[in-house]
């Protein structure tokens, strides 16, 4: 099975809510029925026409080169050993510990000529490494240097999610309408069965133009992020709960195809009161594209 995308961790060494009244909880019910009922009779049908935008995102053959930029903030100050109990506590205001400067919190960014190369369901990425950090750079065959979320083949994630093959494994719910650059968009949220197959595909909610089908952005859902166990083991030493945010947004098009402009991930830890403290955030910007190749298998399966 293909892997679409995938996220990997290397670890760095060393609402207020306002509750609405009854009756607008009512109103609010209502609608929701309402909804579901409407989407429950069009989902068939929208399923159908997303695999078929699949169908030709894979087929398709492209060539492209746009500017990547990323930022990447991390804070490491839970990293810091925290006092355990009242006396450790009540120790450290005679003596305040300092974190040494490898716990103050860390900027870097990444500026790459970032290519495209697509045919058949296969991607090669090809990076040139422009800027980092502020500094001028030119590494024609660079690696991606972010330290906590590494990313790659973003541009076939949805197919993991909506390829006719990989929805028998899926149950799909409709969950909310709204519009992303004035498209109408339906929000499906796909889950996988209890029974299907364990991949390392992710999962998670989609927002779907409702006329043509293509996917303009993705939540992906944490279950499934790679070595997310070592997120897990960051959390038992916070005495917190981990929670990893990510999201794809595809806004770029071409000949009907919706090309990845904005990944965004964060990496946060809850504590008993739910509080999140986040620690890296990654966020990356795709922009001033170039095609130069992109056809568009249009024939009927």
């Amino acid at each position: 099975m293909k892997k679409y995308i995938s996220f990997f961790l290397i670890v760095l060494p060393t609402i207020l809510s306002s509750f609405p009244s009854s009756v607008d909880s009512s109103i609010c019910i209502r609608e929701k029925l309402k909804l579901q009922e409407t989407a429950n009779g069009n989902l068939e049908s929208l399923l159908k026409k997303t695999s078929e935008y699949c169908r030709r995102l894979e087929s398709a053959v492209i060539d492209f080169i746009c500017r990547e930029e990323i930022k990447e903030t991390i804070d490491p100050a839970l990293d810091y050993p925290q006092p355990k109990n009242a006396r450790e506590a009540i120790a450290s205001w005679n003596k305040p510990p300092v974190p040494p400067p490898s716990m103050w919190k860390i900027h870097k960014s990444y500026t790459y000529d970032y290519q495209c190369l697509g045919t058949a369901g296969k991607i090669t990425e090809n990076r040139n490494l422009l800027e980092e950090n502020g500094k001028k750079k030119n590494d024609p065959k660079a690696k991606l240097k972010t330290e906590v979320f590494i990313f790659g083949t973003a541009f076939l994630g949805p197919a993991g999610i909506f390829a006719e093959r990989f929805q028998k494994d899926y149950v799909y719910t409709v969950v909310g309408r709204e519009t992303l650059d004035e498209r109408p968009a339906i929000i499906i949220e796909a889950v996988p069965k209890p029974d299907a197959p364990e991949t390392k595909t992710l999962y998670g909610k989609a927002w779907i133009d409702a006329e043509t089908a293509a996917i303009l952005r993705i939540d992906w859902n944490e279950g499934r992020i790679g070595h997310f166990e070592i997120f897990e083991k960051r959390g038992r030493s916070f005495d917190r709960k981990p929670r990893i945010t990510i999201r794809s947004e595809f806004r770029a098009e071409k000949n009907g195809l919706h090309f990845l402009s904005r990944l965004i991930a964060e990496e946060a830890y809850l504590n008993q009161r739910g509080r999140a403290f986040v620690r890296s955030k990654t966020d990356v910007v795709y922009k001033d594209f170039k095609f130069f190749t992109v056809e568009v298998d249009v024939r009927e399966k």
